[in-house]
């Protein structure tokens, strides 16, 4: 009680904390002061309260422990050039009030502010046919006002586009897309179908109907009993898709959120249909045209091809005038001339036989174009589902997300969906069951499944007070959970979020493989032309024969197998990473992490576990190590301090019985003293030894052994005399000298930056086998040593814990943070590795390089195809083998060499098992 009265209540203001592990970490410095307890660390107003004794404590040594871990303890100048922005801001509205009589309320003030943010946002787009498609979307929305960056990744279909709010809105960009041919869609798309649950008959859909038609913003709504399903139009700015979710749910029924992995699946069930009612129809031309050429049969072959022209061919004719219209070329445009040729020549002879003087006479094509469309179809169909395939590793980790929950509510369990949850519900979670959303355990215990994060197979032991990440399994126990995170705010959001911004942006190989695309269909058309001008003209072969040589040389062209060529490895290569707990932020990150020459480390939780360990204990008189053990572990148990606590837990390691001691008293700067079975103990260093005239010369060589090892050693004193030392210190981890073993294997250059003394520094660094160490460096210089290899040519990576090492994770090349664990979202790096595990790194680079190399491979056989399948298609093998390549099978090649390099991309997947050796 007589401590508890002296304790005064202090506030200070902390600057530069970015995310939760900011809180922590800050948190930990000042818990380790004596006499500081119930420390509260506010992120959103950056300050941090605690109670102290100022008497124990000096303000000064706060303030350089906190600012040497990167923070301050005043505003930055910048902060106070924005408050004053915004004060400004505001008086400037207050003006604009006056002059147009408006209530500055109802104004955005970033609408006023100069420099507004950039917004970034994804869309899913539909229509595209190669990689000229997904330039031509970029092309036209850079021209766009407002619009910063545009990145169309045409594995994925997806776009990403970073844009003014204020200039620019997301039905200007949805419009845009649509002018320029293709279709896209965002989550609050206005036009959206979900399954409902719940009904029971006819009068259940018109009840939704009713609902969902008297709410604002909807404009159409169909339910469909039959087959449980919703399908909604409404305006995204007036009503949002939870919104309609509420709605339905009040009407007593219960929404079930659509996945995005079922657009995939329609695609390719969509290419499908058409693939077999292409081939339904084109097939049977091929007996036909071996028939005498009577009226009936021409009639027949004649209605079949038109019909599979105007309908199955029908695509290519639309993407080719949009395309055209936007003054570029893409596949489409190439096998509509292909299809377009073949089925006009064809249908000149077949006139011919009715109106002969208006029509030339000659062979008929319309089994190429028919079967050059199905082949064509064949491929985009195979080409639809290698590309699902290719993003799979993603959508598991969508699927992972629990439907359902079991909230309690006033005492009783009710089912409920889990995007019902709000913050702070309890749910329970029985052994077998996913956990719904991020959370705290409240009550019960669990052994808990995080492998979808971590990808660490064996279940962790969580009880009360443990945080638990949504959609991990509890194998073992019954919880009791308070919801902390909804929405995009949990772990799996992030970690989903991460991958897909991952791969939307383009790596600077791709630039290559866009460089291309951009003369390539010109340059086929150009050789197409050519090849006819040759063989007609030249060689005066007839004009049939030209004829097909032209067109065998149109379809064989492939710009697709260059655009996917890039996309499709990253898809795989990050989600293998992500199977493994290495999150690449973006491409640019997983192409740049193979290139590395130098890698640098932060020491304290990085090489090390951060935390002290109890290393030795040497014992005297007749005193055991066990005893020295027990003795210490009851004089340290009533301190929070970081040393005294890695006491008790070594004590607790070893199963002994901590005694309670009286009269505990801590003494700043030097120790505890307290009373132990009737005898006075005292644990500190040698000053406190000296203060109790405590004869040490007994300890003192080993003492001084342990001090020249870097560790931080206690002396035990019982009875007025030492009866042993304990030393401490933060050890290495055990995968730490491995990593560094294989990293010299990969060829990398190592370095260690660290604030220690140089002492402590270069023993760690011999210990694992370091190359350099750079000791006493504070945390705002580690740049310029990240700076003085990268002016030397090097490409540099800094490893570190993402708090007080951000800035040098920043600066170089590559930023490596590690042991995130479940703030993947907020961490500051290229890289991130959730589990604490250094072998992360190596792996991390291994992929990295190996996803590299794949796309280098794909790009070579995508190149080798076009440069040895187009000559073929021109007829350069014919002076040997007096045979011309069909226009069919030449298509039929063109399909494949899609096919072939998405298969290439999914054949890395193997890869996932070789990084553990």
């Amino acid at each position: 009680m007589t401590e508890q009265a002296i304790l005064e209540e202090k506030v200070i203001q902390v600057y530069g904390m970015s995310c939760e592990h900011c809180v922590n970490h800050v948190t930990k410095i000042l818990e380790k002061f004596p006499s500081v307890e119930h420390v509260q660390v506010s992120l959103a107003e950056s300050k941090a309260s605690f109670d102290w004794d100022p008497l124990q404590v000096n303000m000064a040594d706060i303030r350089k422990e906190i600012e040497e871990a990167g923070y301050s303890l005043e505003k930055p100048a910048d902060e106070q050039v924005d408050q004053e922005k915004t004060e400004n801001n505001s008086k400037n509205l207050e003006k604009l009030e006056d002059v147009v009589g408006v209530n500055p309320s109802l104004i955005p003030i970033k609408s006023v502010i100069s420099g507004a943010e950039t917004l970034k946002q994804q869309l899913k787009i539909s229509g595209m046919s190669c990689a000229n498609c997904a330039l031509t979307i970029e092309k036209g929305l850079k021209t766009m006002p407002g619009v910063k960056t545009v990145a169309v990744n045409f594995a994925s279909e997806k776009l990403t586009v970073e844009i003014d709010p204020f200039v620019v809105k997301e039905q200007d960009l949805l419009a845009k897309i649509k002018d320029l041919g293709y279709t896209a869609q965002s989550e609050d798309s206005g036009k959206q179908q979900f399954k409902v649950d719940g009904m029971t008959c006819t009068n259940c859909a018109l009840a939704i109907e009713k609902k969902l038609g008297g709410t604002q913003g909807v404009q159409k709504v169909a339910v469909n009993f039959a087959s449980e399903t919703v399908a909604v139009e409404f305006d995204p700015g007036l009503v949002t898709m939870q919104e309609i979710f509420d709605q339905v749910r009040d009407a007593g029924y219960t929404p079930i959120e659509n996945k995005a992995e079922k657009q995939d699946d329609h695609t390719a069930l969509k290419q499908r249909n058409w693939l077999i009612f292409s081939a339904v129809l084109s097939l049977p031309i091929m007996p036909l045209m071996y028939l005498p050429m009577g009226r009936p049969v021409m009639y027949t072959i004649l209605a079949m091809a038109t019909l599979i022209q105007f309908t199955a061919g029908w695509t290519f004719y639309r993407g080719a005038y949009h395309a055209l219209k936007n003054r570029s070329a893409n596949m489409d445009v190439l096998v509509a001339l292909g299809i377009t040729a073949a089925y006009g020549y064809s249908l000149m002879t077949t006139l011919h036989m009715f109106f002969p003087t208006l029509f030339f006479e000659g062979p008929n094509f319309f089994d190429t174009s028919a079967l050059l469309i199905t082949f064509v179809r064949f491929g985009k169909y195979l080409e639809a589902k290698a590309k699902g395939r290719a993003g799979q590793a993603l959508k598991r980790l969508l699927e992972l997300q629990a439907d359902k929950a079991r909230m309690l509510v006033n005492g009783e369990e009710r089912e409920v969906a889990a995007s019902d949850l709000k913050i702070g519900d309890i749910v329970i979670v029985k052994s077998g069951e996913r956990i719904p959303l991020d959370g705290e355990i409240v009550e019960g215990q669990a052994s808990i499944d995080e492998a979808m994060v971590t990808g660490e197979s064996i279940p962790v032991d969580k009880g009360m007070g443990d945080p638990v990440i949504g959609a991990t399994i509890n194998r073992s126990g019954s919880i009791k959970v308070r919801t902390t995170k909804i929405g995009k705010d949990t772990v799996l959001s992030g970690i989903i979020k991460m991958v897909e911004d991952a791969q939307g942006v383009k790596p600077p190989i791709q630039r290559l493989a866009d460089t291309i695309s951009n003369y390539f269909v010109p340059t086929v058309v150009a050789i197409s032309l050519i090849t006819f001008v040759v063989w007609y003209f030249m060689l005066q072969s007839t004009f049939v024969f030209a004829f097909t040589a032209t067109i065998a040389v149109l379809v064989i062209a492939c710009p697709c197998a260059l655009g996917l060529a890039t996309p499709t490895a990253i898809m795989v290569g990050s989600g293998i990473g992500l199977n493994r707990g290495i999150l690449f932020k973006s491409a640019a990150g997983l192409e740049g992490i193979a290139h590395l020459q130098v890698i640098g480390f932060d020491k304290t939780g990085t090489l090390t576990k951060g935390n002290p360990e109890v290393t030795d204990i040497i014992p005297y008189a007749l005193y055991s190590k066990q005893d020295v053990l027990k003795i210490a572990g009851a004089g340290e148990n009533p301190s929070i301090h970081p040393l005294a606590q890695a006491v008790v837990a070594e004590a607790k390691k070893e199963l002994l019985a901590i005694q309670d001691v009286t009269d505990y008293s801590e003494e700043g700067g030097y120790g505890v003293t307290c009373a132990f079975e009737g005898q006075t103990l005292l644990i500190g260093n040698i000053k406190l030894m000296h203060l109790h005239d405590v004869d040490v010369k007994e300890a003192e060589q080993d003492f001084e052994r342990l001090a020249e090892a870097g560790k931080t050693t206690s002396f035990v004193a019982l009875g007025g005399r030492v009866i042993g030392l304990i030393a401490l210190a933060d050890v290495v981890k055990e995968s730490t000298k491995e990593a560094i073993d294989r990293l010299h294997q990969l060829g990398l250059k190592t370095f260690m930056i660290t604030g220690d003394n140089k002492k402590v520094a270069h023993m760690v660094g011999e210990q694992v086998g370091i190359d350099e160490v750079i000791a006493e460096i504070l945390p705002q210089d580690k740049i310029n040593i990240i700076k003085k290899y990268q002016d030397q040519g090097f490409k540099v990576a800094m490893v570190g814990d993402g708090i007080n090492d951000a800035p040098a994770l920043a600066q170089s090349d590559i930023g490596i943070a590690i042991g995130s664990g479940t703030d993947v979202a907020k961490e500051t790096g290229d890289v991130v590795l959730v589990r604490n595990d250094l072998l992360d790194v190596e792996r991390a680079i291994r992929l990295g390089r190996k996803t590299l190399s794949k796309i280098k491979q794909n790009l070579f056989w995508a190149l080798v195809y076009n440069t040895i399948g187009i000559p073929i298609a021109a007829g350069v093998l014919y002076p040997l083998t007096g045979e011309l390549l069909p226009p069919e099978w030449a298509g039929l090649a063109m399909a494949f060499s899609s096919v072939s390099v998405v298969t290439s991309s999914l054949m890395l997947r193997r890869y996932d098992k070789r990084l553990e050796s």
